[in-house]
């Protein structure tokens, strides 16, 4: 959404920028759950019920200062500006943090692992689109992040891959997020899962399938794995084969079977952004464990 020139440059000159997941957020029974309740409620989205997504801009003290759910860079833009006329007006302070957590929503990557940057891919079998939105849909990356365990790390760095590792992967991770939430894998929709790591090489395939059979996906898995003094400094994996279907978040797939490619990579140590947690993680135990 931020790709227009003149947005990102008004955002790095005048703002701070955050993406969160909002589903912790509008849930969390602590002092980070009640500001952002705070500020969120004084927009259209103001019921426990509702999603509360879209781009708010607010000042320290919480007070609203503009919201925007739409796409297009020039109301994006309008939306920051607007934001500013009224931040000039105001003498905002933030409040102080307790510091204090709602235990029952804190995701933090697994201490003494590793955290790796998911992309995801529709690679073709979309109609001819109608209008410049349609064309923006067809051509969405799909974001996610992949954490990995301290124990999943050790064995990388023996030369091994850890069967919870490549189940979460595989369940978690290769899905078509490219249009919205993906609903993620259950367990008995892995079919194949056959991938193997030696001498730094991955390579293997997969079967993903629903009991319906109305959504499902099959492809190979190929990477590369480089560790050195006791870490892992490269995990370069990428999955591409055929998906079928669609969720009910992910609508206007194309139609029968498509190209599909998911690429997974170390995260960069000073990108925020990885602090966000998977999307799988909503039910951590399940996520980890990957059954």
């Amino acid at each position: 959404m931020f790709a227009d020139a003149g947005v990102v440059a008004l955002l790095k000159e005048k703002f701070v920028a955050v993406a969160v997941d909002e589903w912790y957020q509008h849930r969390q029974k602590d002092a980070e759950g009640d500001f952002y309740r705070k500020v969120v409620y004084q927009g259209p989205h103001n019921k426990p019920d509702q999603t509360t997504q879209g781009l708010y801009v607010f000042a320290p003290d919480g007070t609203l200062l503009g919201y925007t759910n739409h796409r297009s860079p020039e109301r994006v833009k309008a939306t920051l500006e607007k934001a500013l006329e009224k931040f000039a007006a105001t003498d905002a302070a933030a409040p102080e943090d307790s510091g204090k957590r709602d235990a029952a929503f804190a995701r933090t990557p697994p201490e003494g692992g590793f955290v790796a940057d998911v992309t995801s891919k529709v690679l073709g079998g979309y109609k001819a689109p109608k209008n410049a939105w349609q064309k923006a849909y067809q051509e969405a990356l799909g974001r996610d992040h992949l954490w990995v365990t301290r124990d999943e790390a050790a064995a990388l760095e023996r030369g091994e891959l850890a069967s919870p590792l490549a189940r979460r992967i595989a369940r978690f991770h290769l899905v078509d997020n490219t249009r919205g939430e993906p609903p993620m894998w259950r367990a008995e929709d892995v079919r194949t899962l056959d991938v193997a790591l030696r001498d730094g090489r991955l390579a293997g395939r997969v079967k993903l399938e629903t009991s319906s059979g109305d959504r499902g996906f099959e492809g190979e898995i190929r990477g590369v794995v480089v560790a050195k003094d006791g870490a892992v400094t490269r995990f370069d994996l990428v999955a591409r084969g055929e998906f079928w279907g669609e969720g009910r978040y992910t609508p206007n797939a194309p139609a029968g079977r498509f190209p599909l490619a998911v690429s997974i990579r170390l995260a960069d140590a000073k990108d925020t952004a990885r602090a966000v947690p998977p999307q799988g993680a909503r039910d951590a135990m399940d996520y980890l464990r990957a059954r």
